[in-house]
């Protein structure tokens, strides 16, 4: 059986439908702009580039905007790992279920971070020109 798309992890994927439609991105070769852990929760969050749509909203496609970026946030974390890190990182990233939450798995050449948290949400959303 084949995995899940990764939007069906999240608690909120309204979002991410109403920009990719029913066809969003794969996770796969996505650029890895922040990783953040917070007391809070706690929590992770990735900002993560995604390629941008087919059919972009008209006010995107009228400033110039070429790439889409979203952050997703993982609260109720219950284990973290990660391994090396760098610059300009180009990573596939999978959610997966695992028990009652989401697992997260971030795999890059010299990078990997694991993940386990109890809820995933589509925390931002947004188009920007990348030279």
């Amino acid at each position: 059986m084949p995995p899940e798309p990764w939007p069906t992890h999240l608690v909120n994927p309204q979002g991410l439908k109403a920009i990719y439609g029913a066809k969003p991105p794969p996770l796969t070769a996505v650029r890895l702009r922040q990783l953040t852990l917070h007391e809070d929760g706690p929590a992770l969050t990735l900002r993560l580039d995604l390629p941008y749509p087919a059919d972009p909203p008209r006010k995107w496609a009228a400033q110039g905007f070429n790439t889409v970026q979203t952050e997703l946030a993982f609260t109720g974390l219950s284990a973290l790992t990660l391994h090396g890190f760098g610059t300009e990182i180009t990573a596939d990233v999978t959610l997966t279920a695992a028990g009652d939450g989401v697992a997260v798995h971030v795999t890059a050449p010299g990078t990997t971070v694991e993940a386990v948290a109890r809820t995933v949400y589509l925390a931002a959303l947004r188009a920007y020109a990348q030279e």
